[in-house]
């Protein structure tokens, strides 16, 4: 054999043997690329977590603290920032653990990870770091609890709202969030809700509903006006919750891409429908088209979206908008009063119905051309229809029971729900944190 020959020979066997290499690497190599986080879609779920976290000490807070009577404003403020920062340390304790830690039977998570346990600056969820994708999730576990503050100002015990949260983010908030997103039952019958319409707003509207109830009404409701504090400061606040929504939507998705794209459509489309519904159906019945009005339709079209921000297109959105304004106008103006509840903010009209709305609508026009893991009723998939009211129903009813027994263990902790009759008069800026949010001197 030839030098040449040897040469030629050797190049051929080391050749191979490189490609034997590489052949046996390339799992490894793959392992590892799926492992490291994104930036792109990192650097998007980061801003999407500021957006999201904006919309309850910020934007809820002014939303409903404008809507509450100027005695109260204060209150209403505090009961927010105190829902926020109760929920953000009861996620990372063991909020997160329950909705998200390996699943047991479907209901709840395993609490592998109380305190965070076993996750590091290392670990990555998708194509995010886990403590990105944690402290996004809990900007959604704040705000829900939040919501639920509109059904009782005006009346209800800071010591007791406080207490009340603690059971309610840890009993309710973490399960239903398992079922859905977690790896729970609902998802995988196959349940839609792309950014909370079950988890988030039927969730938080049922509750608000119950507790309305054993909270009672308001001194005088029904028999005196009960204007509120500052009609400029809740629609300041809706326009920051529809900023921050397009995080709490879009950033849903977990990823920069073209689905985050169109659920930022749809999202800004729904809400500017719902709040023109809203406005031209009060204008016709009242004769009045009010700020507050157009205010309420913008979040009634926000809520109803949301399920459905993934999954719909733009013509659906501008549906799913226009029924949410009607109807919750409908249900602030007519259902509320007939009903005989004292839901003070309505979170039960707005978020409630609307977010049922929203679960029936996914149902309805779930576009596999936008998202191909869903295809709704008008897409020839009627079982999707049925599913989303099983989630609907079961969500509700979990939630009514759950919120009815943490109530009562939160009224005996705390000597009863209700301020005294003195201390509601007086309002509970004053007499619960001795302070005014309004000086009306000369």
């Amino acid at each position: 054999m030839t030098i040449k020959a040897r040469e030629t020979g050797m190049k051929k066997i080391g050749s191979k043997l490189f490609l034997t290499i590489l052949w046996v690497l390339m799992p490894l190599t793959q392992a590892f690329a799926q492992e490291a986080a994104d930036t792109g879609d990192t650097a998007w779920i980061m801003a999407s977590t500021a957006l999201v976290m904006m919309m309850t000490p910020a934007g809820l807070a002014l939303f409903y603290g404008g809507m509450s009577r100027y005695k109260n404003l204060l209150n209403t403020l505090a009961m927010t920032f105190v829902a926020y920062c109760l929920a953000s340390i009861l996620w990372v304790v063991a909020g997160y653990s329950l909705a998200f830690g390996p699943s047991v039977g479907g209901i709840v998570g395993k609490l592998e990870h109380l305190f965070l346990a076993g996750i590091d600056v290392n670990s990555v969820s998708g194509t995010i770091p886990t403590y990105v994708f944690i402290l996004f999730q809990m900007t959604f576990a704040c705000i829900t609890v939040a919501l639920i503050l509109g059904s009782i100002v005006d009346r209800m015990k800071f010591s007791s709202w406080i207490i009340f949260i603690m059971f309610w983010v840890i009993g309710v908030y973490a399960p239903i969030a398992h079922w859905v997103w977690g790896g729970g039952w609902m998802g995988a019958m196959g349940a839609l809700d792309f950014a909370g319409g079950t988890v988030v707003h039927i969730n938080a509207g049922v509750a608000g509903l119950v507790l309305s109830y054993m909270v009672g009404r308001r001194l005088n409701y029904g028999k005196e006006a009960m204007f509120p504090s500052s009609v400029t400061l809740t629609a300041l606040g809706a326009a920051l919750l529809w900023f921050g929504w397009f995080g709490f939507n879009a950033g849903s998705e977990l990823a920069a891409d073209g689905l985050a794209g169109s659920a930022f459509l749809v999202t800004n489309s729904s809400a500017a429908v719902g709040a023109l519904a809203w406005m031209f159906v009060e204008w016709r019945s009242t004769g009045t088209p009010t700020v507050l009005g157009l205010a309420s339709g913008v979040i009634a079209g926000l809520v109803a979206i949301t399920p459905a921000a993934g999954f719909v297109d733009l013509k659906a959105s501008l549906i799913i908008g226009l029924v949410a304004g009607v109807l919750g106008y409908l249900a602030v103006a007519k259902l509320k009063q007939k009903a005989g509840y004292d839901d003070s903010l309505d979170a039960f009209g707005v978020h409630g119905l609307c977010g049922i709305w929203g679960a029936l609508a996914t149902g309805l026009f779930a576009n596999p051309a936008v998202n191909a893991a869903g295809a709704g009723l008008f897409y020839g998939n009627a079982e999707q229809l049925l599913i989303q009211l099983i989630s609907i129903v079961a969500t509700a009813l979990y939630t009514a029971v759950a919120t009815f027994i943490l109530v009562k263990v939160t009224a005996l902790l705390t000597g009863g729900l209700r301020v005294t009759q003195e201390n509601e008069i007086e309002g509970l800026d004053a007499s619960i944190h001795g302070e005014r949010g309004f000086e009306f001197s000369s």
